[in-house]
């Protein structure tokens, strides 16, 4: 009897898992449902200005050496009138950047551009604070803003800004576009990722009258929006995330915009792209663990209220799809030594795998890469390796989630960008100064890589019992997942670590003898 009750407590724990898994993915269906129900609210803007506003740009940054002249000058060549436009480089850097940006500031303020340069050395609430302080100051209505790795086209501004005619518009976001695209099989994934979420999420989040978010770059605020909202606030990794639920509780409405795309660099290696998920997955977890209760509370519709309790607990679906991996081998395990034997529960692995891994996957990306006139070989190309990337980042990514719901506090962990020019430039390589340098092997990628040889096990055991099923095909995606994303870390990590246990000791100061490469540790904490 103990022997069925553990057997029974497993499949119990599986079946409860796949239930919450599958209730994420139908929610799935339901944002293409949305997006195609509203196809035709495309938002228009109610009329035109007759006198342009004012408008601050805000560009924050930090340890942006490839980047920071680069943005500075696209940022000056936007089309909209220089005596209606303030220019604000809000810089935290504690390297050469503050060099590099104060002469490009300088260069453009005698070309005529109203510039003005602030570098902080307190760093106090990273990005939040940095947009807060240089919100003193700004004196546009508007304010917009963009990271230091974006090139913003010249017509951006002239386009979006009208939107705001309407007085209860508070936000207004652009589509990102991608640089490096092309550039490997890594940006392509993450190019497909971006795309589902920005056409498939804002649009039909947008269009069918639910809350959406600001993505903390390529937007434009109206300024007296963010005050009423509270202001910018930094106790969570996502204060974009945050600001935005905050502001349409008050009332305010957002408009998104999918035919005005702003390019940026996508993170062409592992670490810097587990890095970028791990921040939005802890920070969407905390914004969760504050706000989705008052979301909850409040007298808003059971439909708005719905979605953003899909939107803000999206996060916890690493934790199942872990808690997946860890149940599979030891059920094909009963499933093998035939304990017990119902055909209900032999083909529960089957058939919710496939649900689950193919359908809503599936349907929500390719038809996000079809409302961007992408061929369908374009469309399903990638799937089979989005899927399997998706797995591969679950462990990494629900522990980050466990962090923001149980309220451990970390670092801002900036994303490394390399000022990318082209779609296959691979100068990238060389110009990794921001390397984070170890003196160990990190354990996370070592955890990866054992969970995708228990996959892998579970994979043999299908074969070897002849189980050449659906089930099969994608236990080789969650294989194929773990190992290529443990295995991609831990190599792109140990250069680092060599070079940090060849390196001299830092200076009490926190910098280091001459000839190293070592980041001073003051630049350890990341915006």
């Amino acid at each position: 009897m103990p022997e069925h009750t553990l057997h029974y407590t497993l499949y119990g724990l599986y079946a409860a898992v796949m239930l919450m898994i599958c209730v994420y993915g139908l929610h799935r269906y339901h944002l293409v449902y949305l997006y195609y129900k509203h196809a035709r609210n495309v938002p228009k803007p109610p009329k035109r200005f007759h006198e342009l506003p004012l408008v601050t740009i805000q560009l924050p940054m930090f340890n942006e050496r490839y980047v920071a002249r680069r943005i500075i000058e696209s940022t000056c060549r936007i089309e909209y009138p220089r005596d209606r436009l303030q220019i604000q480089v809000l810089d935290d850097s504690t390297d050469d950047t503050v060099r590099i940006a104060g002469e490009a500031v300088e260069r453009m303020r005698r070309a005529g551009h109203n510039v003005v340069y602030r570098h902080r050395t307190n760093r106090q609430g990273y990005k939040a604070g940095a947009l807060d302080e240089g919100l003193a100051t700004a004196t546009g209505e508007f304010v917009c803003i963009f990271d230091a790795d974006f090139v913003p086209t010249p017509e951006i501004l002239l386009d979006a800004i009208h939107y705001f005619n309407d007085p209860k518009i508070g936000m207004v976001q652009a589509r990102w576009e991608h640089i490096n695209r092309e550039q490997s099989l890594l940006t392509k994934t993450q190019a497909v990722l971006l795309d589902g979420h920005f056409v498939m999420e804002h649009g039909a989040r947008n269009r069918s009258g639910r809350f959406m978010s600001f993505n903390g770059t390529a937007g434009i605020w109206r300024k007296c929006c963010i005050e009423d909202a509270g202001g910018w606030q930094h106790d969570t990794l996502t204060e974009d995330l945050d600001l935005s639920y905050r502001a349409q509780l008050k009332g305010w409405r957002f408009v998104f915009l999918p035919g005005i795309a702003s390019p940026a660099e996508l993170p062409p290696e592992m670490s810097a792209f587990k890095a970028q998920q791990h921040r939005w997955a802890k920070g969407g977890a905390q914004t969760c663990r504050k706000l989705l209760p008052k979301i909850l509370r409040s007298r808003l519709p059971i439909r708005i209220k719905v979605e953003a309790f899909f939107h803000l607990t999206s996060c916890t679906v690493y934790l199942y799809m872990v808690a997946l991996t860890v149940l599979l081998l030891p059920l094909l395990l009963l499933r093998w030594g035939g304990q017990p034997g119902s055909p209900f529960r032999v083909y529960l692995i089957d058939v919710s795998l496939f649900i689950v891994a193919s359908c809503s996957a599936s349907s929500f990306y390719v038809c996000s890469q079809r409302e961007l006139n992408r061929t369908w070989a374009d469309s399903l190309k990638y799937l089979p390796f989005l899927m399997a990337l998706g797995i591969g980042i679950c462990f990494s990514n629900a522990i980050a989630t466990l962090q923001g719901f149980f309220g451990k506090p970390s670092e801002f962990v900036r994303t490394p960008k390399f000022g990318l020019e082209s779609p296959h430039e691979r100068s990238w390589v060389k110009r990794n100064r921001y390397a984070r340098r170890r003196r160990k092997l990190p354990w996370l990628p070592i955890v990866e890589i054992i969970m995708g040889i228990n996959m892998l096990c579970c994979l043999v055991l299908c074969i070897r019992s002849g189980w050449i099923t659906i089930g099969a095909l994608f236990m080789s995606l969650f294989t194929v997942g773990f190992l290529y994303v443990g295995l991609t870390t831990l190599l792109g990590t140990w250069p680092a670590v060599a070079a940090a246990r060849s390196a001299p000791d830092p200076k009490p100061d926190g910098t280091a003898d001459a000839g190293s490469v070592a980041v001073p540790a003051s630049s350890k904490q990341q915006p």
